[in-house]
């Protein structure tokens, strides 16, 4: 993703369902995109997400940067592979995508 022509890449993502419970998936998630991945305290919250989108409905909040700062982020997971170590891996992945996709 970093390093492609034409993208910007995230500075964070945020994650939330059943995933976000998996440490291990959320360091190699940081550390293929190459970018910070945030979970929040509460791992189910879509209903939440679901009630401050009606609050923006509502009139309760002016927009979604106003919900976003009351985002009640627990861990942050930090990007620690190795450029080389993370375009292998990303390279390796596209190819067996190719490789699916590539009817005999």
């Amino acid at each position: 993703m970093a390093g492609e022509e034409g993208l910007t890449p995230p500075k964070a993502i945020r994650v939330d369902g059943g995933m976000a419970a998996n440490d291990w998936l959320l360091q190699f998630l940081a550390d293929i995109l190459g970018c910070i991945v945030e979970r929040p305290k509460d791992v189910e919250s879509t209903a939440w997400g679901a009630a401050l989108l009606a609050g923006i409905g509502a009139g309760c909040y002016a927009s979604t940067v106003d919900v976003a700062a009351l985002w009640p982020d627990d861990v942050r997971y930090h990007p620690m592979m190795e450029a080389e170590t993370r375009r292998r891996l990303t390279d390796g992945w596209q190819d067996a995508v190719r490789r699916t996709l590539t009817v005999s």
